[in-house]
C-alpha cells in the first residue's frame, strides 16, 4: 500500500508542477508581443516538476527491480528541491517589486542561495563518491538554514503587501526540505507514512501556489480528476481489507507478497481510469466504421455555421432538414409551424422568442433505427441555434423596416419642407420685382414696359416644373434676368460681373440658390451706396476632405455690415435663412454658408456644397463675363 501511495503522491507532484508551469507560460503571453513570464514563479514550477520527475524513478523503480544507475539523478533531484526554498525566498523578500531593496533583503537573499549552491554541491559529490545521495550534511545545513531564515524574513517583509501569503508560501517550500531530512530517509528504510510524507512534502507548495493564482485551473484541470482518482484506491483498498476478512486464503496471499497485491492494486485502479477512453473508442469504432454515422460535434459545427449564412427563415429552416436527415437515417425530416398543424412523427420545437414558431418533424427511421440520448441531445442543441437565428433574422427585420420607415418620413418632411421653402422665396422674389416695375412706371415709363416684358420671361423661368434641383447655367440665365431688371432702376449704378467656366454650366444645384443672395447684394449693399458699387458671382470646384465642392460666391463692394446686423439678418430675414434651410435639407453638414463682411469694405457670400468628381475634369477653360 505504501508504494502504491508513493507512486500516487509522486505522480500528483509532476501533474501539479507541470500545470503550474502551463500555467504561468500561458499568462505570460502577451497577445502581438513578446512573451513575459514571471522568472522567479517560472523557475518554482521548474525546480519542483524536477524534483518529482526526478524522485519517481528514482525511488519507484528499484522497488519492482530497476535497478538502474539513480544517484545523479537523485542528486539532480535533490539540488532541485534545495534550491526550491530559495527562490521562494527570493520572490517574498521582492515583493511586487522587480528587484530586492535594501541590505537586510539582500543578506537574506544571498545567504539562501549560498546554502542551496553549497548543498547541491555536496550531493553531487556524495554521487561522485559512491556515498549515499542526498548528502546528510547537505539536507541538515538546508533544514537549519532555512528555519533559521524564518523570523527575520518576517521581521523584513513586516507591513508588505501581501507578506502574510508570501511568509505561508515560503513556510511550505521550508517544510518541503525540513520534512524529508527529518523523515530520516536517507538513513535507512522508514516506514511508509514517515516516508510518504518526507517523499511529498512540496505538494502544499505546489496546492498553494495554485489555488492562489489560478483557482478555477485547479478546480477543473486537477482536483476533479485527483478526486475520483482518490475514490478508486480507497474502494480497491475498502474491498481488500473487506475479502481479505471474509476470505483467508486471500489474506494469507496478502500477507506472504503484498507488493503483488499493490501491483493488482494499481491495475486495477489503472483499468478503471482507462475504462471511459475504451468505451468511447468503441462507442467510435461502432458508430463511425459498422454503421457509418456521422460525428455529431462535426455536424453540429457545420451546422451552425450553414445557418449563419442564411438571412431567410424558410431557407434556413430547408437547408437544416436537409442535414439532418441522413444523419439519423431518416426517410424525411420537415419542419412545419408549431401550434398549427398535428404531428404524427417526433417533433422538436424550435424555441423562438415570438411566433410564429417552428418544429422539426423526424420521419421513419430506417434499418430498425431509434432516437437514441445522443441522438435528442443534437436535435435539442440544433433547435436552440435555428431558434437564435431565427430571432436575429426576426429583429434584423424590424430594424431595418423601422429604419425605412423613419428614412420614408423623413425625407416626406424634407419634401414638404422643401416645398414650402420654394414657395415662399418665389413671392419674396415677386414682390421685389414689382417694387422695381412701379418704380420704373413713374420715372421711366417707356422702359417700364421693357421691364415687363422682362419680368414675365423671368418669372416662366422661374416657376417652370423641373423639382428642386436645377441647372447652374439656368440659375445664371435667372440673375442675368434679374439683374437686368435692378439695371432698369439703378442704371450705371449698378455694375455686374458673372465668372462661371462653360463646363461647369450643366451642374445640378438647388432652384434658385443665388437669386436670393444677388438680390441681397442689390438690395442692402448696392443701394445704400450713392455711387453703387460692383457685383460678382464666381463659380468653381475645389477637392476638399477627398471629395470635390462646388464653390459659389456673391460679392458686393456695398456698404457692407456689421457682424451683428448680419447675425440679425441670418435670424429674421428670409434670403438668407432660406437659402441654409435648403441646403441643410439637400446636403446635411456636407454643405455650408459662410459670411465675411465689415462696414464700408462690401460683402462676401460663399456657398460649398459636394458635387460629382468628374465635373472637375479640365483646370483651364474661359470664363464667361458680363459686365
Amino acid at each position: 500500500m505504501g508504494e502504491l501511495l508513493n507512486l500516487v503522491g509522486l505522480s500528483t507532484g509532476v501533474v501539479l508542477y507541470a500545470m503550474l508551469l502551463a500555467m504561468v507560460v500561458r499568462a505570460g503571453r502577451v497577445a502581438g508581443g513578446p512573451a513575459r513570464f514571471d522568472p522567479l514563479l517560472l523557475v518554482t514550477s521548474v525546480l519542483g516538476l524536477i524534483w518529482n520527475l526526478c524522485a519517481l524513478p528514482a525511488y519507484e523503480l528499484p522497488k519492482i527491480g530497476f535497478l538502474g544507475p539513480f544517484p545523479f539523478l537523485d542528486a539532480v533531484g535533490f539540488c532541485a528541491l534545495g534550491f526550491l526554498p530559495a527562490v521562494v525566498v527570493h520572490s517574498v523578500l521582492r515583493g511586487q517589486r522587480d528587484g530586492i531593496r535594501g541590505a537586510e533583503r539582500r543578506s537574506i537573499a544571498w545567504i539562501a542561495y549560498v546554502v542551496s549552491g553549497t548543498a547541491a554541491v555536496l550531493h553531487f559529490r556524495s554521487a561522485w563518491s559512491g556515498a549515499p545521495v542526498p548528502s546528510p550534511f547537505g539536507m541538515r545545513l538546508l533544514t537549519y538554514t532555512f528555519i533559521g531564515l524564518v523570523l527575520p524574513l518576517a521581521v523584513v517583509t513586516r507591513g508588505q503587501p501581501g507578506a502574510r501569503r508570501a511568509l505561508w508560501a515560503a513556510a511550505l517550500a521550508i517544510f518541503a526540505v525540513s520534512a524529508l531530512h527529518l523523515s530520516q530517509f536517507h538513513q535507512g528504510d522508514a516506514s511508509w507514512p514517515v516516508e510518504l510524507v518526507g517523499h511529498h512534502a512540496s505538494l502544499p507548495l505546489a496546492f498553494a501556489m495554485l489555488y492562489q493564482d489560478y483557482p478555477f485551473a485547479l478546480a477543473d484541470l486537477f482536483l476533479k480528476r485527483a478526486l475520483a482518482l482518490l475514490s478508486l484506491v480507497t474502494i480497491a483498498f475498502m474491498a481488500i481489507v473487506a475479502f481479505g476478512a471474509w476470505s483467508s486464503t486471500f489474506n494469507q496471499f496478502v500477507t506472504v507478497d503484498p507488493r503483488q497485491v499493490g501491483m493488482l492494486v494499481t491495475l486495477w485502479v489503472a483499468i478503471a481510469l482507462l475504462y471511459p477512453l475504451l468505451r468511447r473508442a468503441t462507442a467510435w469504432f461502432v458508430d463511425a466504421i459498422v454503421l457509418r454515422r456521422p460525428d455529431y460535434r462535426l455536424l453540429r459545427a457545420v451546422v451552425v455555421q450553414s445557418v449563419e449564412a442564411h438571412e431567410d427563415i424558410e431557407p434556413l429552416l430547408d437547408e437544416v432538414c436537409r442535414r439532418l436527415a441522413p444523419a439519423l437515417s431518416s426517410e424525411q425530416v420537415t419542419w412545419r409551424k408549431a401550434g398549427v398543424d398535428r404531428f404524427d412523427a417526433p417533433a422538436f420545437q424550435v424555441p423562438t422568442a415570438e411566433a410564429p414558431r417552428y418544429a422539426f418533424v423526424v420521419g421513419p427511421l430506417t434499418g430498425g433505427r431509434r432516437l437514441l440520448s445522443d441522438d435528442l441531445a443534437l436535435l435539442e442543441s440544433i433547435a436552440v441555434v435555428v431558434a437564435r437565428r431565427i430571432d436575429a433574422i426576426r429583429i434584423s427585420r424590424e430594424r431595418y423596416e423601422r429604419e425605412t420607415r423613419e428614412q420614408e418620413m423623413t425625407k416626406l418632411a424634407t419634401q414638404a419642407e422643401l416645398r414650402a421653402l420654394r414657395a415662399q422665396i418665389n413671392p419674396h422674389f415677386l414682390f421685389n420685382a414689382l417694387t422695381t416695375i412701379g418704380y420704373l412706371i413713374q420715372t421711366a415709363p417707356p422702359r417700364a414696359l421693357e421691364t415687363l416684358m422682362r419680368l414675365t420671361s423671368l418669372l416662366r423661368g422661374v416657376l417652370r416644373s423641373e423639382g428642386e434641383f436645377t441647372t447652374l447655367g439656368r440659375e445664371i440665365d435667372v440673375i442675368e434676368a434679374y439683374l437686368d431688371i435692378e439695371r432698369a432702376r439703378f442704371e450705371q449704378r449698378l455694375r455686374v460681373r458673372i465668372e462661371v467656366p462653360a463646363r461647369l454650366r450643366g451642374i445640378r444645384v438647388p432652384v434658385l440658390v443665388l437669386q436670393p443672395l444677388v438680390e441681397n447684394a442689390v438690395k442692402h449693399g448696392i443701394s445704400a451706396q450713392h455711387a453703387g458699387g460692383h457685383v460678382t458671382v464666381r463659380a468653381s470646384v475645389e477637392h476638399a476632405q477627398e471629395r470635390h465642392e462646388l464653390v459659389l460666391v456673391v460679392h458686393d463692394t456695398g456698404a457692407g455690415a456689421t457682424e451683428a446686423s448680419v447675425r440679425r439678418g441670418r435670424e429674421a430675414g428670409v434670403g438668407l435663412q432660406n437659402v441654409e434651410r435648403r441646403l441643410a435639407c439637400q446636403y446635411g453638414r456636407a454643405a455650408s454658408l459662410s459670411i465675411q463682411c465689415a462696414p464700408g469694405a462690401g460683402m462676401t457670400v460663399e456657398i460649398r456644397f459636394p458635387v460629382d468628381a468628374g465635373i472637375a475634369a479640365n483646370e483651364r477653360e474661359p470664363t464667361w463675363t458680363a459686365t
